[in-house]
This record gives structure tokens, sequence and C-alpha cells, in this order.
């Protein structure tokens, strides 16, 4: 994320948040910090492991069809079905 984002970020939240809600945050961020590692990129070698991976799986018919996760993302959040024909996304060119 650049600076600028960040910036704009923090602007937004000095101008909405009161100050117990700004402390609560820090405090929120900070901990969170502390305790993860920084992410360190993949290698190319582990990103062709993990494609060969989601080949296998996929040969081995262990996946969901895009209607299966959609059906499962409604239920999950109170939306009723949508037809098939709703959930199929515009062809990008």
């Amino acid at each position: 994320m650049s600076t600028e984002t960040l910036s704009s970020l923090r602007d937004y939240l000095f101008g909405t948040l009161s100050r117990s809600n700004m402390l609560w945050l820090a405090t929120q961020l900070k901990e969170r910090a502390e305790k993860e590692e920084e992410l360190k990129p993949y290698t190319m070698e582990e990103l062709h492991q993990m494609v060969e991976e989601g080949r296998r799986e996929i040969a081995e018919g262990h996946y969901f069809t895009s209607k299966e996760m959609f059906n499962d993302l409604f239920e999950e959040f109170g939306v009723d079905e949508v037809e098939e024909k709703e959930m199929q996304l515009e062809e990008v060119v």
C-alpha cells in the first residue's frame, strides 16, 4: 500500500474516530504487528508447488463449483439463492 493511501486512511480515521477509539485501534494494531512475522515473498519453486498441488486436488475431484461456492456464501449471509443466469460473470475483453 502506498504512503499516500496510508496517509489518506490516517486522515480519514483522524476525522472520524474519537480519542478513545484511536487509542483502542493503536493498541490493536501494535499488538498485531508485534505477534505477526513479516510476510516474505514466495519463491518460484514454492509457487510451482502450489500450482501442482491445486491441479492434483482438482484432478481428484476436491473442488467446489462457483455455484456451490456462491450458494454457501449466500446461505452464510442470509441471502436467497440467486438464479444461475444472475451469477454469470461478464466476459472481460
